[in-house]
């Protein structure tokens, strides 16, 4: 299929004018990780002055995406085009509700992992480069939220895969290749589909900006093989997502690296797959969004129940948890699939909860090692006696991960269930629920054999460490903010939903004369 030919006159494409200040917040988020990362590249040699040039940049980095966040929810989306070509020529990041809202999070995220770094990562993890390696993490992290272009997504896919790769064999421990080959090989196989994915797409419509194909899809619906792209796109992202059937690299990975890179990668990673589902399934192809429904339901549904039944039967606290990781990626599925804003502003909702809980919750995984001897649960025990304290963060964690009330778990399943019974489809909703009843078991069940049960060997009291206590306690402490006060991100979630479905605003901040080429 030949290209469309775009009309436009290229000398007028040409940006002349100066770019407002604050666009130039698109893109610093990205500029700062990337900055960041090759200056701490440089200072390999000195990995004590590392760690502390890198907690302050992690915390610069959220006090940026929060500025962003701010104007973007009081002004609209904002555009920045590079090399002054003006779109569909030139790359623009453009940054709306949906985005800056995962970025925001996405660097919450990671501060707190940095600072349980200071603890877990070693001089000689340090060495190897874990602090440079987590700037270009968040880089490719926050690039594929800001950018607006789906080649560039594709790139940014690339940048957290590269940076992840060398995160997951930190220390070069044997289980460690082993869960990195495995981790590779599925993620290299998904980013191979996407790429196939997007030479169709460029083929099909002459463009990659997101706003030009999202002018230019109705027009080209008949002709252009759309339904094609979209089942690429639909198994190249549930495959990076870790949904049924293709998730089982995750819970035979995520539980390899240290556990503050299991944290990252169980917070950050996986939602970076759903926000690529979200934004290319709802935003450019809605239609075929809708023809596919039915499979990405049932995907969903597959999704929660694998996730929830291989949760009761690991005896691992990490493997465990991987697996409520893929639990929570098909209550998102869940909201994809049924579209319209109460679908999609609940997989929104989940997506920021799923960040900071399963953040948490890893960290968490390792203050129990810490304090227990180990991550096996035949051997845990005793931890209530220990530290009440920690006993009674971990299960609000548990609960927050179980989707009960009062915390932030427990909305987004709401809606989720109530979109669901909406239209019709009581089996989705009995699957979600469903879902969250054997999640509740095997909480229950970790929760009765580790902290409750007598331990089978005296236990060295362990006290807290700031390092480690803090992140836990403020990741903690939203997920609890998020549950008693709900209402501002159910609101920002809505909107982003909104944004999502009508995306004139969107495209207005690309095109502000009023129209795609």
């Amino acid at each position: 299929m030949a290209a469309p030919t775009s009309t436009v006159d290229l000398s007028a494409a040409l940006i002349t004018t100066p770019v407002p200040i604050g666009h130039w917040l698109a893109i610093l988020p990205v500029a700062h990780c990337i900055t960041l990362g090759a200056v701490l590249l440089m200072l390999r040699g000195y990995p004590r002055l590392q760690a502390w040039l890198a907690i302050p940049g992690l915390a610069a980095l959220a006090l940026i995406d929060a500025a962003l966040l701010a104007k973007v929810a009081a002004e609209g989306p904002l555009t920045m085009v590079m090399g002054r070509w003006l779109p569909p020529f030139g790359i623009a990041f453009t940054v709306d509700l949906f985005g800056a809202l995962m970025a925001f999070t996405a660097a919450l995220a990671a501060l707190a992992g940095g600072i349980y770094a200071l603890a877990d990562i070693g001089e000689s993890g340090r060495r190897y480069g874990f602090f440079p390696l987590l700037m270009l993490l968040m880089a490719g992290v926050t690039g594929a939220f800001l950018t607006g272009d789906v080649f560039n997504l594709y790139v940014w896919f690339e940048v957290l895969l590269i940076s992840s790769f060398g995160l997951i064999i930190l220390g070069s421990e044997r289980q460690q290749i082993d869960g990195a080959l495995k981790y590779a090989v599925l993620n290299l196989i998904a980013t191979t589909l996407f790429l196939i994915g997007v030479g169709i797409l460029y083929a099909a419509f002459g463009t990659l900006n997101m706003a030009d194909i999202a002018a230019k899809a109705a027009d080209l619906r008949g002709t252009a093989p759309l339904m094609t792209l979209a089942s690429l796109f639909l198994l190249a992202f549930g495959m990076k997502a870790a949904a049924f059937p293709v998730n089982f690299w995750l819970p035979a990975a995520y539980h390899t690296p240290r556990i503050t890179v299991s944290a990252l990668f169980a917070g950050l990673l996986t939602k970076v797959g759903i926000y690529a589902l979200i934004r290319v399934m709802v935003m450019l192809l809605p239609v075929e969004r809708q023809e596919l429904s039915l499979v990405i339901a049932l995907a969903a549904a597959a999704t929660i129940l694998v996730g929830a039944l291989g949760a009761l039967a690991e005896n691992d606290i990490r493997r465990l948890f991987g697996y409520v990781v893929i639990s929570g990626i098909g209550n998102m599925l869940a909201g994809v699939a049924l579209g319209g804003l109460g679908g999609i502003s609940g997989a929104v909702f989940y997506a920021l909860h799923s960040m900071v809980l399963m953040t948490a919750l890893y960290l968490a995984a390792g203050e129990i090692a810490r304090r227990g001897g180990g991550f096996s649960l035949s051997a845990l025990g005793g931890l209530y006696r220990q530290s009440g304290g920690f006993t009674a963060l971990s299960l609000v964690l548990f609960l927050a991960a179980c989707g009960l009330p009062p915390f932030s778990g427990f909305w987004p399943k709401v809606i989720l269930v109530k979109a669901s019974l909406d239209l019709g489809a009581w089996w989705l909703a009995a699957s979600i629920l469903v879902g969250g009843f054997l999640t509740t078991i095997a909480f229950g069940r970790l929760f009765l054999l580790a902290y409750w049960r007598p331990a089978a060997i005296a236990l060295t009291p362990s006290g807290p460490r700031w390092r480690t206590g803090l992140p836990l306690a403020a990741l903690t402490a939203l997920v609890v903010g998020f549950g008693i006060l709900p209402e501002q991100l159910l609101a920002l979630s809505q909107s982003a939903a909104a944004g999502l479905a009508d995306p004139q605003a969107y495209l207005h901040s690309v095109f502000p004369e009023g129209g795609a080429p």
